[in-house]
């Protein structure tokens, strides 16, 4: 594959078998062969996108100071602000040229996770940024569900088999900036090449080039989403679970052009993590004679610990 391939969620959505199957085969080919795919027909409307972009750009235009108050110690940087700098991709010793906010869940009636999941983080400065925040985590969970339930299908499992998974699941909301490039970075990209952690990722703000995803022959390739289209990716959690059928495929962010140099870039992901008692163990419907169960059995909290250990948020 050497482009993203568009869906459309609407066709899973109707109530005509014959659409809501093309999506299933359509969304299951992607994920088998590039890990990624451009989607239309999510529940996030134009105006919610640009109260949130206005919102986002307004706290990182935010002094330093001010937005330092808001970075959390001892959290692995789970909620509220972490600066330039901070994180750095699986196995490189440079830190990304970005800064970003996390949104986390808001629990209902659990009270186990409500004590297991750090507060969400409020910025006094700007009254509406944490309802705005709230707002698209909850549209991106819901697009995210359905996805998921076509993936179930796909795999001949259950169509709700992770809606029990996901419902209060350990999802966070990130929106990122990457500031303007100020001299020659020394080995530093804005996100140096990973693969991410959880089930699947929807990203906001891939429609400038800069997002790229690496296919099976090695290449990188831009994946450019259109104005409606969500970028959305399969992670390492779910790519475990299906022993490998679902790609979890390498991408990176590069530094654009020198021209380009003196413009921020915001995106925004969405990382759809399940609770953390979830069983990652390889799926029996994705295990045959071809296909022998690749990876050892994990729960989704131990694979999240383990992985923000070697991204150097947690100790």
């Amino acid at each position: 594959m050497n482009k993203i391939p568009s869906v459309n969620l609407a066709d899973f959505l109707s109530n005509d078998e014959s659409r809501k199957q093309k999506f299933i085969a359509e969304i299951g080919h992607a994920y088998e062969n590039i890990g990624f795919v451009a989607l239309k027909g999510h529940f996030l409307d134009d105006a919610l996108v640009n109260e949130l972009y206005s919102e986002i750009k307004n706290f990182f235009d935010l002094p330093v100071e001010v937005k330092r108050k808001y970075e959390v110690p001892g959290i692995g940087g789970q909620r509220g602000y972490v600066s330039f700098g901070k994180e750095s991709a699986k196995g490189k010793k440079e830190g990304d040229l970005k800064e970003f906010w996390h949104f986390g869940q808001y629990v209902e009636n659990n009270p186990a996770l409500e004590e297991e999941y750090p507060d969400n983080v409020m910025v006094e400065e700007l009254p509406k940024f944490n309802e705005v925040g709230k707002t698209t985590y909850r549209m991106l969970e819901k697009t995210a569900k359905y996805v998921l339930r076509s993936l179930a299908l796909h795999l001949n499992l259950e169509e709700t088999y992770f809606d029990e998974y996901i419902h209060n699941g350990n999802s966070i909301l990130r929106p990122i900036h990457y500031p303007p490039i100020q001299s020659e970075p020394k080995n530093a990209v804005r996100a140096a090449a990973h693969g991410d952690i959880n089930l699947i990722t929807l990203l906001m703000g891939a429609q400038g080039k800069g997002l790229q995803v690496q296919n099976h022959k090695g290449e990188w390739i831009d994946a450019v989403a259109e104005p409606d289209e969500l970028m959305i990716n399969v992670g390492d959690m779910l790519s475990r679970h299906s022993n490998n059928k679902l790609k979890s495929t390498i991408h990176r962010v590069t530094n654009p052009p020198k021209e380009m140099w003196g413009t921020s870039r915001y995106s925004i992901p969405f990382f759809m993590h399940p609770i953390s008692d979830m069983k990652l163990d390889v799926l029996k419907e994705c295990i045959d004679e071809k296909n022998p169960k690749q990876f050892d059995d994990i729960t989704a909290g131990e694979f999240l610990n383990e992985r923000l250990r070697e991204l150097g948020l947690t100790k």
